[in-house]
């Protein structure tokens, strides 16, 4: 199994890399060497990577298509604290200043579901955004205008709900598992899959530039545990991209270390399952030979309130030694650029 490591050494150091294989060392640096950047569709950088508890590193995901100036966020827990970090590590052109970002880079947003760590940054940001439209499920832009741009929680920004309608965003929704979307100015198409978050409507987001894709999902349990098939319908409708070598990466949440009681998982997965579940999508995609390499981005990890870097080593460690298929893994930092 590969797992991207430079990452994981920035962060935690060599001591705590040392309960990870040599050879899975050296199949990550493989891995990594092995990637043309001719080739690369994407290019993602890592506004927010926790799953909570750090208020400037919440998830959010900046994606576009390689080589476009403008692309879009996939949730919106952080915004310019993220930017900030990212201008600072190199993730945007030197230069680059941060309202540069939120106001033209960021074209639109994705937003998986509405719990406050995936939308806190686009309701404080609002006021100072620019226009521009919020593509979700209908059930997940009604509680964005129901919930927080209600003249209660917050002024309405929104086109839709209690007036007056201040309209700087657009709610636009989208039908699950319908035909891509064109997401507008970016080259990008995006494709609505609905999940499972502890009983709580969640999606995962198909995102397209021409044929190739990026998956970036939201908060998801395991299927075995929801009690859903939403999961295995989600890898039905991508084994068919990742046969034909065009599924570039898949960003997705690890929330716990194992072992952890499934009754407490609370609609997150651990390393154990996202095996599980990876591994089911390798059978749906003709077997583990058709995932050898494919990046599986990592975020979402629930931080201690006293910053224990223990709960992401151990996660990282035993995702680098289960039995899910050979895939890459790679540790998300905030504001590292990462292109696939």
């Amino acid at each position: 199994m590969f797992i991207e490591i430079m990452t994981f050494l920035r962060r935690y150091g060599s001591a705590a890399a040392a309960g990870l294989s040599l050879s899975a060392l050296t199949m990550a640096a493989g891995a990594s060497a092995d990637a043309g950047a001719d080739s690369r569709a994407f290019d993602v950088v890592p506004l927010g990577v926790a799953g909570g508890v750090v208020e400037g590193s919440t998830t959010a995901w900046y994606i576009a298509r390689k080589g476009q100036e403008q692309g879009l966020a996939c949730d919106a827990g952080t915004l310019v604290p993220g930017i900030r970090v990212a201008i600072a590590k190199g993730g945007f052109p030197a230069g680059t200043r941060a309202g540069e970002v939120l106001h033209r880079r960021i074209g639109a947003y994705l937003v998986t579901h509405p719990h406050l760590d995936h939308v806190a940054g686009l309701v404080m940001v609002s006021p100072d955004d620019s226009a521009k439209p919020i593509l979700a499920l209908p059930e997940v832009n009604a509680a964005l205008a129901a919930d927080y741009f209600n003249w209660s929680a917050w002024p309405n920004m929104g086109d839709r709900g209690r007036p007056p309608l201040l309209a700087r965003y657009h709610y636009q929704d989208l039908d699950p598992v319908a035909a891509p979307v064109p997401v507008a100015a970016t080259g990008l198409t995006v494709t609505a899959f609905p999940l499972s978050h502890g009983g709580a409507l969640s999606t995962a987001f198909l995102i397209r530039a021409g044929e190739q894709a990026l998956l970036c999902m939201g908060d998801t349990g395991p299927d075995a545990v929801e009690h859903s098939t939403r999961l295995d319908a989600l890898w039905q409708a991508v084994a068919p991209l990742v046969r034909a070598g065009h599924l570039r990466a898949i960003i997705v949440e690890t929330s716990y270390p194992d072992p952890r009681k499934d009754a407490e998982l609370f609609g997150h997965l651990t390393p154990r399952w996202l095996h599980r579940e990876l591994a089911r999508l390798a059978q749906l995609s003709g077997g583990t030979g058709a995932m050898k390499g494919l990046p599986v981005v990592i975020g979402h990890i629930k931080p201690s309130v006293d910053g224990d870097p223990a709960i992401a080593s151990t996660i990282t460690r035993q995702l680098a030694e289960g039995d899910g298929p050979p895939v890459r893994y790679v540790i998300a930092e905030q504001g590292a650029a990462l292109a696939f």
